[in-house]
């Protein structure tokens, strides 16, 4: 028997496939979600780094997250002209630049932080807490196995590498 003969396994048994599915499915309904506080999900995710890491060199930062330098530049640019964060001369470090998260900042992300609770609450509302518990576990296990750091959205980088 070839593999042609042998029946194809429809993609909703394919984990892989339902991960896709699913993730396409939040980020789109996620940035949705944002867009009536002006911010995408990168902007959230990079304004949540800075309320945990408030006054970090874009140099930390970009270690952190990691993206390019010029990555980091436009996106504390796009972030500043919103009136999120400010730049500041760094305390110990003449050459480098601090990023503050401003009060408009700090307010933006305790809004999209109830939208990130609505939005879990949204997609896994089939689901019991310790099946929802269950679910957070594996799905950690398996990001970290596939490398991936976690709590850093590999969307706030580009595709390729710098």
């Amino acid at each position: 028997m070839t593999s042609a003969d042998q029946p194809s396994i429809p993609l909703s048994e394919h984990p892989a496939f339902l991960l896709g599915q699913l993730g396409f499915h939040v980020t789109h309904r996620f940035a949705a979600m944002l867009a009536p506080l002006g911010i995408s999900p990168r902007h959230f995710g990079m304004l949540r780094l800075l309320s945990a890491n408030d006054g970090q060199s874009q140099r930390q930062l970009c270690a952190v997250l990691s993206i390019h330098r010029n990555v980091m530049v436009g996106l504390v640019d796009e972030l500043e002209k919103h009136g999120l964060v400010e730049r500041r001369k760094h305390p110990t470090d003449r050459r480098a630049h601090a990023v503050h998260l401003l009060a408009a900042g700090h307010k933006v992300v305790a809004e999209a932080e109830e939208i990130v609770k609505s939005l879990d609450a949204e997609v896994l509302w089939s689901l019991d807490v310790d099946q929802r518990a269950t679910l957070t576990r594996l799905l950690q296990q398996t990001s970290v196995g596939s490398g991936l750091t976690p709590g850093v959205h590999p969307g706030i980088r580009p595709a390729h590498r710098d």
